[in-house]
């Protein structure tokens, strides 16, 4: 009988400290909401679209580009003699490399943005280390869309994102190899792309749930393709000021004549380290799943 009963009581300890371990853990990364289209949205839409454009600004003096010191690897030196740093791109008072999307809204019928599906695209985007820099140095992507990443330069990089809710990987890609192929299937704005070869190289890629996005131009121009009739939230996204970059927003309505958003980024906030108006991204709050780990 005794021992029946120490079996009974360690069954339960067993179970108590496996519930224990499943409200700890939290289960798998909660995908982050970013970008709409839930995960178990299976409408399409098919009503009136319109294109969103606009222009970032760039206002006050425009931080001088600082000079990379590639002495550690001289083929970078050769590849770009005039390497420098990109991270504040600026022609007469336009911002280049602001990434814009639909954060959230809803349709002209009033159905959520997130209520659509949107078929992932078949054309794959390229990440491409060229003269010792990341080129496109902010892109956007949709869920599971394939990323092929390539080597232009006669010098070995090493491809390391490090996202907040997707995968993180890390692989050393050989002068004149093959291309290698990613993809990340969580939404997330945006994923820090790095180098551990050489520390100054730097990507950003917006991953999203439906295809309404652009990257400003050089000339701070952007545009967004075939977006549904509706009432939107519309964000921009900048890597300065701040370690995880600034965001704005402001809300835009579409019609089938289309919709205006101008963002204005300003030159004293971003020296001092803090955007006006602006929103430091954080990575998305996970929350405990029961019954998975």
């Amino acid at each position: 009988m005794f021992k029946k009963r120490a079996s009974f009581w360690l069954a339960m300890c067993v179970v108590s400290a496996l519930l224990s371990l499943v409200f700890a853990c939290g289960g798998p990364k909660k995908e982050e909401d970013t970008g709409g289209g839930g995960t178990t949205a299976t409408a399409t839409y098919s009503g009136p679209t319109g294109n969103v454009t606009g222009k970032v600004a760039f206002t006050g003096a425009v931080p001088e580009p600082k000079k990379i010191d590639s002495s550690a690897d001289p083929a970078c030196g050769k590849a770009n003699p005039n390497l420098a740093t990109e991270d504040v791109a600026v022609k007469d008072g336009k911002l280049a490399n602001v990434f814009v999307y639909i954060k959230d809204g809803t349709t002209a019928d009033g159905k959520k943005i997130a209520d659509f599906t949107w078929a992932t695209p078949s054309a794959t985007a390229t990440l491409d280390q060229n003269g010792c820099h990341y080129k496109p140095h902010v892109m956007g992507v949709m869920v599971n869309q394939k990323i092929s990443i390539t080597n232009s330069d006669p010098t070995t990089h090493n491809i390391h994102p490090q996202p907040a809710v997707n995968t993180e990987w890390n692989q050393s890609q050989v002068a004149n190899a093959p291309p290698i192929e990613k993809s990340f299937n969580r939404a997330e704005v945006l994923v820090p792309v790095k180098c551990n070869q050489h520390p100054w190289m730097k990507s950003y890629v917006g991953v999203l749930k439906h295809p309404f996005f652009a990257v400003s131009k050089e000339d701070g121009s952007f545009e967004i393709k075939g977006v549904p009739a509706g009432k939107y939230t519309i964000a921009a996204w900048h890597e300065k000021p701040g370690p995880k970059g600034t965001e704005k927003t402001m809300e835009v309505t579409v019609t089938a004549s289309g919709g205006t958003a101008d963002f204005t980024w300003d030159a004293a906030a971003v020296a001092r380290g803090t955007q006006s108006g602006g929103l430091e991204v954080m990575p998305a709050i996970e929350f405990p799943m029961l019954g998975k780990h």
